[in-house]
């Protein structure tokens, strides 16, 4: 088990340039799986007994010794590597969806007043926050299916901060939040190959589509399978006159969906399928038709109707049959589980980053109002509100990393007498541990298991820190 931890850890060697920033990021990555409390980046010198001051950690977050794309498409590699994905036919099962994160810092960059659709009385309609979008791809052993976190941005309340940049990549984080995921996801395809990528209602829009379009026009790996409203109106084609003089029309007659569930009822076939780990009777209409208005591109719509619930699927991909769709979507409650794993054991949003040089929050600023960030006109104030931006985005990354340890961990050695010492459960759940279950394993083992192993660069990196051990590198200053 600390053996996979060690190998993995030190294949990110490349993506640095400085040796003393790699081995900070290790040091972070065990501090963050070992660490008891969630108080920011101190519990990484608590939870593990480092003798180091508070600067020298905290400096590796804004370090120019690394890039968040290089360590992005590594983490990629070493997924591809080391799990065991999911696949529907020859193409992957990826999934994507936004997370929003309570925070209230008057100096931090990104924070923005944010609307919550939650049917949970306890979240409130609006908080003040960050708003993430993820991509996930899924990994499965035996019944249980983990969604491995690939990656996380900002996409919202930074797009004035990436406008001070010339770089492409950086124009391309000025778009919304709905594009930007396309754009997220479809880099992380290209480590994959062919993908599937799963995604919620809000996602079905032109821009997403056409952005989809310009994404696969140089690689065309990657299509959508997500989820219509109950108003969706979609179109015939459009009937073809021979002689008629004028412009094609580009659509036909239009269709509200919703009104199949009545109007189509007999043409509507029954089947099995595989929904949300259970067995389910299911009764589903399929057919392909034009949607968004001034696009007009053929999309595949599946009805489908089971236990009192109907909805409206959609897939871009139109040689997916009409169950495949079904059941693909049925797997994209997965990142919200690896969401709530994120928050609730690894605490990756616990972060506290910000910058003197950020315009302070004004929470009564009307929509008609500068954005104040276009009153920072200096060249050393916008540098050091991006390296904000980049350590906040550098931590959730590493936990990121954390998180797909953890799940692979799981993957690798559920049922082998290494993980066998598992917490008590009142009800028996499943063969291969959760996130929760193995963290706990390794907060109670992990110090003892770099001392059985102590030879592995992994466990020198840690000891060398903890001041107990010497580099052997440079035997006359701690690592």
């Amino acid at each position: 088990m600390i053996e996979l931890i060690n190998n993995i850890l030190m294949e990110f060697r490349s993506c640095f340039s400085r040796e003393a920033t790699f081995k900070w990021f290790v040091v972070i990555i065990a501090g963050l799986i070992v660490r008891t409390d969630f108080l920011g980046v101190t519990s990484v010198i608590r939870g593990l007994f480092l003798s180091v001051d508070y600067m020298g950690l905290i400096g590796f977050f804004r370090s120019n010794a690394w890039s968040l794309e290089t360590l992005t498409a590594k983490w990629c590699a070493l997924v591809q590597k080391n799990a065991p994905i999911v696949k529907h036919g020859d193409a992957v099962v990826m999934v994507g969806d936004g997370v929003k994160e309570s925070k209230e810092g008057r100096r931090m960059p990104g924070v923005k007043r944010l609307h919550q659709e939650s049917d949970n009385s306890s979240k409130a309609d609006y908080i003040w926050g960050h708003l993430f979008g993820g991509v996930g791809i899924l990994a499965q052993k035996d019944d249980k299916c983990f969604c491995i976190p690939l990656a996380l941005t900002l996409q919202d309340g930074v797009k004035p901060i990436f406008g001070w940049e010339e770089k492409e990549e950086e124009k391309q984080r000025q778009t919304s939040h709905v594009t930007e995921m396309v754009i997220l996801a479809h880099k992380q395809a290209e480590s994959f190959g062919k993908s599937i990528l799963l995604l919620d209602r809000l996602f079905l829009s032109v821009p997403a589509l056409q952005m989809l379009d310009k994404c696969n026009a140089s690689n065309p790996i990657m299509q959508i399978v997500t989820k219509a409203k109950r108003n969706c109106v979609a179109y015939h084609l459009p009937e073809v006159i021979p002689g008629k003089r004028g412009r094609p029309r580009k659509k036909g007659e239009p269709v509200k969906l919703f009104n199949l569930f009545k109007t189509a009822k007999g043409q509507f076939h029954s089947a099995i399928a595989r929904l949300y780990g259970k067995t389910e009777n299911i009764s589903y209409y399929c057919l392909d038709l034009l949607w968004g208005k001034g696009l007009y591109q053929m999309l595949r719509f599946v009805l489908v109707e089971y236990n009192g619930i109907q909805s409206i699927l959609v897939s871009t991909d139109l040689t997916l049959g009409p169950l495949d769709i079904i059941q693909l979507y049925g797997r994209r409650f997965g990142i919200e589980v690896m969401f709530r794993e994120m928050k609730q054991v690894v605490s990756a949003f616990g972060y506290r980053f910000w910058s003197k040089y950020m315009p302070k929050l004004n929470r009564f600023k009307k929509k008609s109002d500068p954005d104040p960030l276009d009153e920072v006109k200096s060249l050393k104030g916008q540098e050091r509100i991006k390296l904000a931006v980049k350590a906040i985005e550098g931590f959730v990354f590493c936990a990121i990393v954390v998180t797909g340890l953890l799940q692979m961990v799981s993957l690798r050695f559920s049922g082998t007498d290494e993980l066998a010492n598992l917490r008590y459960l009142r009800t028996y759940r499943n063969s291969v541990a959760s996130e929760a279950t193995v963290v706990d394993f390794l907060r109670r083992n992990f110090i003892s298991l770099l001392h059985r192993y102590s030879g592995l660069p992994l466990a020198k990196i840690v000891f060398a820190k903890q001041g107990g051990l010497i580099d052997s590198e440079n035997s006359n200053e701690a690592a």
